[in-house]
């Protein structure tokens, strides 16, 4: 495993994160096609086991029962917490990114994974109800208070990235570290301002959903898994470019015959060939992490990502809420 460090920080991670809103209770108002905790701490396990140090959860998925699997993942595998990097996220809850709720999830999330610090602190969309000096205020106190050592964005578009930025620059608060944004070969629309916006402050990237819910590993749009049947959300993310995106698995699926690897070992090389940090890999079985990790020692040549890109087209930006009325 190769290791690199959080934006402008001393956190050193894998270059896989383990997304684990493929852990908790399943549900019809969820997912229904998340792990239980045996089997949550199983592939805690492994992944660890690989060298992968770098756990991504939110205070929403499966409705929190996500960071308490994870936390206690970790300490029934005997795993050192100093050892491994957590990161979670904060939004999708009573007051959004106020002041007043920040302080309070924070508290929660922290019970639940049973640690009494995060490594890496999220806001999980962008809130166009609260002051962006009123969310930076807040973030800069749990780094002050030792509650997080660093914070960091997720989807949002990249005006309003940059304008938080400036915000906690002019104020004098800690920046932003890491953008946990939508980004893998058949959604590229962060190209346009996201990406160029996070270079200039030298923040890592960590994207989620870097192999497509799945679509970028099997020659198939669908397939059989409970995911692939259930999980409606996918579904509103990329059904509507299957067609073009068709194109681009193809050719995944052309270069993984060629190289003789899996498609995932290509779409996630893509992703280190275009800068990312470490994609952030939900999987649900063992030979998923084993295949994200094969990933990092791949090399693609410029000539194959080129071949992969060029079928793109331009897509909604999915991710991002879009601004009120």
């Amino acid at each position: 495993m190769n290791y690199t460090l959080l934006g402008n920080t001393d956190i050193k991670v894998s270059r896989i994160c383990v997304g684990c809103m493929s852990y908790g209770v399943a549900s019809e108002d969820f997912h229904l096609w998340t792990l239980p905790q045996d089997k949550t701490t199983e592939m805690v396990r492994h992944a660890y086991d690989l060298g992968v140090n770098f756990y991504d959860t939110a205070n929403c998925y499966s409705h929190g029962t996500s960071e308490e699997f994870l936390g206690k993942a970790l300490r029934d595998s005997g795993i050192n917490r100093h050892d491994v990097v957590i990161a979670s996220k904060v939004f999708y809850n009573e007051g959004a990114l106020s002041r007043q709720a920040i302080m309070r999830e924070i508290d929660s999330t922290l019970q639940r994974l049973g640690t009494d610090y995060l490594d890496l602190y999220q806001i999980h969309r962008f809130d166009y109800n609260t002051p962006m000096e009123e969310t930076m205020e807040a973030l800069n106190d749990l780094i002050e208070a030792g509650k997080v050592r660093a914070i960091g964005a997720s989807a949002m578009y990249g005006y309003q990235f940059h304008n938080l930025q400036l915000t906690a620059e002019c104020n004098g608060f800690h920046l932003f570290q890491t953008l946990q944004n939508h980004y893998n070969l058949i959604n590229r629309e962060d190209e346009r301002e996201l990406i160029p916006v996070a270079e200039q402050y030298g923040v890592s990237r960590i994207p989620y959903s870097p192999l497509a819910g799945g679509h970028l590993t099997h020659r198939e749009w669908d397939s059989e898994s409970l995911r692939s049947k259930t999980d409606r959300v996918i579904r509103l993310k990329y059904d509507r470019t299957r067609d073009n995106d068709l194109i681009i698995i193809g050719r995944v699926a052309e270069l993984a015959d060629r190289y003789g690897v899996s498609m995932s070992v290509i779409a996630l090389a893509w992703l280190f060939h275009k800068g990312v940090a470490a994609p952030i890999v939900g999987a649900t079985s063992v030979p998923h992490f084993d295949d994200a990790v094969r990933a990092v020692d791949f090399i693609l040549s410029p000539e194959d990502a080129a071949y992969l890109e060029e079928p793109y087209m331009p897509h909604d930006v999915m991710g991002a809420i879009k601004p009120l009325k």
